[in-house]
């Protein structure tokens, strides 16, 4: 079942206001009326509109200005104005506020109707032409890395300066931060970015498998070998190994990379003839590396070769401010694989999405959106079409009915969440709007463990 589309009407003449309402509602429009400027901003806070229908004259405010603030808390939103007189004057000064058309009182449903139909014929176009306005600005990004993050410009810096030379590279970091998206945006962005890019999971398969996948064979070299076999490394000649989870590397095939990147040469399995190489590694790994030396999982030259330069790719809770434009990165590309026709997701979806845990990072957040594709019904994402344990709701919410202690339980989530994301407490405090005394107060009110 499709969602309704929501109006919300602001008219104070009360006769007026309820007689649109119950027009718009036989309809078949969601139609909530609010009175004052004041009820129309709480209405506006409370769920998300498609069209404000607002009278010019109110109690508490101008209509004008009223519409203006309503579209800067929702860009996606769309006015119609109501006045009394329709003169040039009036009409320049409702569409210099960003109005979309205005309605003359009285108003006459025919007219109003008329109205409704064009606005979302043309929202249903302006919303396409934004997607794709995005998409073509997405590809026009550095290394197609999506998000404009503080944290993601500093790794992005990174890859410029490391990108034009063709040394080998190391990307730590969590399990679902996209570590193969970063080492092929390393890779396009050299000298060599149009040679090939291979990837190839360290994790996966059997020792002697993954040898021959990756310094081949030679005929005769073991059962099933019936003829030589080139491996990966003279397969890309110049272009890039990534090598994924290169911490679970069997030892003996550590000695082997280490000899192709000190010396440049492998030796086929069953070959006697070492093969020159010039592939470039890029090594990525969730594992401290240099524990895994230290209790001898690792070998330690070629720790010392990979980590010389090292970029950390940073979890998603350090870069929530990359959260929407990810969401629509993700919308575009899950829109277009599903056929469907789901232009964004609501505010209070995207407030959803920016307060989550996301221990899976941005592997999580991809396949959320992609499951919210599947179960939106209407145009826009809502809340219930996100995974059910995403925000693990069972153990945010207090087992109490007493407001107080459910308000000091979220305070003392909310909290912890933003000193996690951000360890210095005065940039903690800043961002709480509290000042750096009185956020200590509260570390030791709540009983908060650093």
């Amino acid at each position: 079942m499709k969602t309704p589309l929501r109006v919300l009407i602001v008219e104070d003449e009360k006769i007026i206001r309820t007689t649109l309402r119950e027009y718009l509602s036989s309809e078949g429009y969601d139609a909530v009326e609010a009175g004052t400027v004041a009820e129309a901003m709480a209405r506006s806070r409370e769920k998300d509109f498609t069209v404000v229908v607002c009278d010019v004259q109110l109690p508490d405010g101008d209509g004008l200005a009223l519409s203006r603030r309503l579209m800067q808390l929702n860009p996606e939103l769309f006015v119609l104005i109501i006045t009394a007189y329709a003169t040039v004057e009036n009409a320049v000064e409702a569409f210099t506020a960003g109005v979309y058309d205005y309605l003359v009182k009285p108003v006459f449903f025919d007219d109003l109707k008329h109205k409704l139909e064009r606005l979302f014929r043309y929202r249903e176009l302006f919303l396409e032409n934004q997607s794709l306005r995005r998409e073509l600005t997405r590809r026009d990004k550095f290394d197609e890395l999506v998000g404009s993050s503080k944290s993601l410009q500093a790794v992005q810096e990174t890859i410029r300066k490391v990108a034009v030379t063709h040394c080998n590279v190391l990307l730590e970091g969590e399990t679902g931060t996209g570590k193969e998206v970063f080492a092929r945006a390393i890779h396009k962005a050299g000298s060599k970015g149009q040679a090939k890019f291979v990837a190839v999971n360290c994790a996966t398969n059997p020792i002697e498998q993954l040898e021959s996948q990756l310094f081949g064979h030679r005929k005769g070299a073991f059962a099933g070998a019936d003829t030589d076999r080139q491996g990966i490394f003279e397969h890309v000649r110049e272009g890039t190994i990534f090598f994924d989870e290169v911490g679970q590397l069997p030892l003996a095939t550590q000695a082997k990379l280490l000899r192709a990147i000190e010396f440049q040469e492998i030796l086929p399995i069953g070959g006697v003839e070492p093969v020159r190489v010039s592939a470039r590694i890029i090594a990525a790994t969730t594992r401290n590396l240099a524990r895994e030396v230290a209790e001898g999982r690792f070998q330690e030259d070629l720790f010392y070769r990979l980590h010389g330069v090292t970029i950390r790719i940073p979890p998603l809770r350090e870069r929530l401010d990359d959260i929407p434009e990810l969401v629509e990165f993700f919308l575009a590309k899950h829109t277009q694989v599903l056929g469907k026709r789901v232009s964004g997701v609501s505010s209070e979806t995207m407030r959803l999405l920016m307060s989550a845990h996301w221990k899976g990072n941005v592997r999580q957040l991809d396949n959320a959106i992609e499951r919210a594709v599947i179960m939106c019904e209407g145009t826009q994402i809502e809340p219930k079409d996100l995974p059910p344990d995403l925000l693990g709701v069972g153990q945010l919410l207090p087992d109490t009915d007493d407001l107080r202690s459910a308000l000091r339980h979220y305070e003392r989530l909310h909290i912890s969440r933003v000193l996690r994301q951000w360890p210095d407490k005065r940039e903690a405090a800043k961002r709480l709007r509290l000042g750096l005394s009185s956020l200590y107060r509260k570390i030791e009110e709540l009983g908060l463990d650093l």
